[in-house]
């Protein structure tokens, strides 16, 4: 990951040194783009959404707030911003619970842009997110282009650690596919489709608990390109609490996992271009393998460090690694212009956090495999974008 991830760096300096020794020419291709954001009672921080994205530098867009048939004052609050302000134009619209699928299906029936915008209603874009992505769609086999996705509230260490988490290891990932065009999820808070492509491959399923990744794995399997671009940033609200966190981090390995499972020819080499198939066995390495693999190398540092012979070798291992992972840790974060003293949470990160989350991966692929029910999860939002 972090060589690829070099890859894509010295691409982007490339082509900016080139671009800087042309003239510079003015781009035509400025298309409507549809911004979809679908709302269950999301009545806290709607608002604040649509307030920041009248702000985006982008000559013009619309905006759909999709309310699926919230029981709070979503639908009221975001009704009372509908209106065309400049460039951008806000429309409401409601429709009976169905859940988020159904509410990013309902508005891309409705979206008059060939490009549109799948964002959470409980997060804001950055000002260039337009500008930066809908120059890739100048390619026509690019389906997707996915952004970045910030945490913004960082009162508790438990969302401390989750910014760094983002960084390191779910921005790291993408910039390392984005390299070979083959991003394998692009994330909820910010992703930009070819209207075109979604249908092609019959929207959003309702059959997993991670839509996003299902659609990504479609395109990718359709033969589309999908880039990344991490100029265009989404912030959002993490969960603040242990709970929550185990909630989300539960539906995400198995909506992975639903996903993956309709993938199964494809895993097997039999459909599916190199890149794609590539991406889907990473993706079964970091759900299924990789979890494991942490669990057994602890084990291991732990029943050796009882041997007095091997103990000093032991012992040297485990710092090698927590140095890596903070080393890893200081380059994302340069990368992405973050504050380098994040890093210092990487050694606790890799002790505790991270070992937290592979035992929910573990726990929540074994409910996978027998079938047990569990419903979305939805968390409480508290405004803090």
């Amino acid at each position: 990951l972090m060589g690829f991830s070099v890859l894509d760096q010295v691409e982007r300096a490339w082509v900016d040194i080139r671009d800087r020794n042309r003239p510079k020419k003015v781009s035509t291709y400025q298309p409507l783009v549809t911004i979809i954001a679908p709302a269950f009672n999301e009545a806290v921080v709607i608002e604040g959404s649509i307030r920041s994205l009248l702000t985006l530098d982008y000559p013009h867009y619309e905006v759909l707030i999709v309310d699926d048939g919230s029981t709070d004052e979503t639908y009221k609050r975001a009704k009372a911003m509908e209106g065309t302000y400049g460039g951008a134009r806000v429309q409401v619209l409601w429709k009976p619970n169905g859940g988020k699928s159904s509410a990013l299906n309902y508005g891309i029936a409705r979206a008059a842009g060939e490009l549109f915008v799948c964002m959470d209603s409980d997060s804001a874009l950055s000002q260039d997110a337009l500008k930066a992505t809908v120059p890739y769609f100048e390619d026509p086999s690019v389906a997707a282009v996915a952004g970045a996705v910030e945490v913004t509230n960082l009162g508790t260490i438990w969302c401390k650690l989750q910014f760094l988490e983002y960084i390191k290891g779910l921005n790291l990932v993408r910039r390392a596919q984005g390299f070979v065009r083959g991003v394998s999820i692009v994330p909820g808070p910010i992703g930009v489709f070819r209207k075109s492509a979604v249908e092609g491959v019959n929207l959003y399923a309702h059959d997993t608990f991670a839509e996003d990744c299902d659609l990504t794995l479609n395109l990718l399997m359709d033969g589309w390109k999908i880039c990344y671009e991490p100029r265009a940033v989404a912030r959002t609200e993490a969960p603040e609490e242990l709970i929550p966190l185990i909630k989300q981090r539960y539906r995400w390995t198995r909506g992975i996992l639903q996903a993956l499972k309709k993938h199964k020819l494809a895993l097997l080499g039999l459909r599916g271009s190199f890149v794609s198939i590539v991406m889907l066995w990473y993706m079964v390495f970091e759900a299924l393998i990789w979890p494991v693999m942490t669990g057994v190398t602890l084990l291991f540092l732990l029943f050796a460090g009882v041997d007095s012979a091997v103990r000093p070798a032991a012992i040297f291992f485990f710092v090698m690694l927590l140095t890596l992972d903070t080393a890893t840790s200081l380059y994302c974060l340069a990368i992405d212009d973050k504050n380098v003293l994040y890093a210092v949470l990487a050694p606790f990160e890799r002790l505790v956090f991270t070992i937290m989350l592979d035992v929910c991966r573990i726990l929540a692929s074994v409910e996978e495999v027998f079938g047990i029910q569990m419903s979305w999860g939805k968390l409480d939002r508290k405004g803090r974008v």
